[in-house]
């Protein structure tokens, strides 16, 4: 089950159509589905995470938590509205297509793409950008 939970203004507008097209994400790596957890927040909050839990005194977009069992898959994942926005300018994209970005790379993470080196950065890369165009294909055959 995908959740969506609320730390600040923001609201998904369309929270059924992320959701299933995260599930299918899921299926499309060969794992199932247990709870995942989105939890939307703005920079202070996701901050103190990241303090508190990783010890990095850092800003970032994205914070996730993996609590899968072998191939199925949980976990709470932190995402800053804040640095999404800021990200989506300073990489010249929307806000919508990097919000879905940052969606689907909590979930990456949980199937086991790793972004540490260069190497796998290329491939969490390839993988969320693949993924990515699942979500256009969905709505388009809606």
């Amino acid at each position: 089950m995908i959740n969506f939970n609320y730390e600040t203004e923001f609201l998904l507008e369309n929270e059924e159509a992320i959701s299933n097209w995260i599930s299918n994400v899921i299926k499309s790596e060969n794992k199932k589905e247990g709870e995942i957890n989105y939890i939307f927040c703005d920079d202070d909050y996701l901050h103190k995470i990241n303090v508190e839990h990783l010890g990095h005194d850092t800003l970032t977009d994205i914070i996730s938590f993996d609590y899968s069992i072998g191939n199925e898959l949980h976990g709470d994942i932190f995402v800053s509205v804040e640095r999404v926005k800021d990200n989506a300018f300073d990489f010249n994209v929307s806000f919508d297509e990097e919000l879905k970005r940052v969606l689907v790379h909590g979930v990456l993470h949980y199937c086991g793409y790793k972004d540490k080196s260069e190497k796998d950065e290329l491939i969490m890369r390839s993988k969320e950008d693949e993924k990515l165009a699942m979500f256009h294909v969905e709505q388009y055959l809606k």
